[in-house]
């Protein structure tokens, strides 16, 4: 539903402001889990998000020639402040909004939970999802396509099974792992690759 879409999306970003609270400036710049981005570039990520709209997406992509990716540097560059807490009050101000690109809903949330372990990991930081956070991101992931950042054709080849949820996704070998993990693994996070296991974990790893 949509209200419980958004309660879970504010939670999450009122747990990541409270643990960016506590990061000094060196670790705002250490690497993110996202190549080339910093931990501060991940932030700024999110509050550009947080931002967009329908139609901003589609007018700012056309302006971008349909570069999905340059879109996203551009919205770094912009939402990036001088500082990390000029940075951080921005998120914090964006913090309840309700905006969306032209996405399903629970792209939200896949937002709020890749992006959120992709600052925390690096910087050693430990944050427990609610499963069913978790277990949505990673069916949406499951079914949109590689060229919009999900795993569609490769749970054609493999199963996925969450060892921590009743959730099984996809057909071939299987893969095994928490539901936080397998969502790592399928959005590109090589870091996750480590804590699956099963006959299906050397496709896996040719597609992250």
């Amino acid at each position: 539903m949509k209200n419980d879409v958004w309660s879970m999306v504010h939670a999450e970003r009122a747990a990541l402001i409270g643990d960016l609270a506590h990061l000094d400036d060196e670790q705002w710049e250490m690497p993110s889990l996202c190549t080339r981005w910093t931990v501060h570039d991940v932030v700024a990520h999110l509050v550009d998000t947080a931002r967009t709209t329908r139609l901003g997406f589609v007018v700012g992509l056309a302006r971008e020639r349909f570069d999905f990716d340059r879109q996203n540097a551009r919205g770094v560059e912009r939402e990036r402040g001088a500082s990390p807490q000029e940075t951080l009050d921005r998120l914090r101000r964006v913090a309840s909004r309700r905006s969306t690109p032209p996405a399903p809903l629970d792209s939200r949330i896949v937002e709020e939970v890749v992006h959120g372990e992709d600052i925390r990991r690096p910087l050693g930081l430990a944050h427990s999802y609610p499963q069913e956070a978790v277990s949505r991101s990673l069916r949406l992931q499951a079914r949109t396509p590689a060229s919009f950042g999900g795993a569609k054709e490769l749970t054609a080849r493999v199963r996925l099974t969450a060892v921590d949820a009743d959730l099984s996704i996809g057909s071939g070998p299987e893969v095994r792992g928490t539901a936080l993990s397998l969502l790592l693994a399928i959005s590109g996070r090589r870091v996750a690759l480590d804590e699956l296991d099963g006959p299906g974990i050397a496709q896996i790893t040719r597609s992250a």
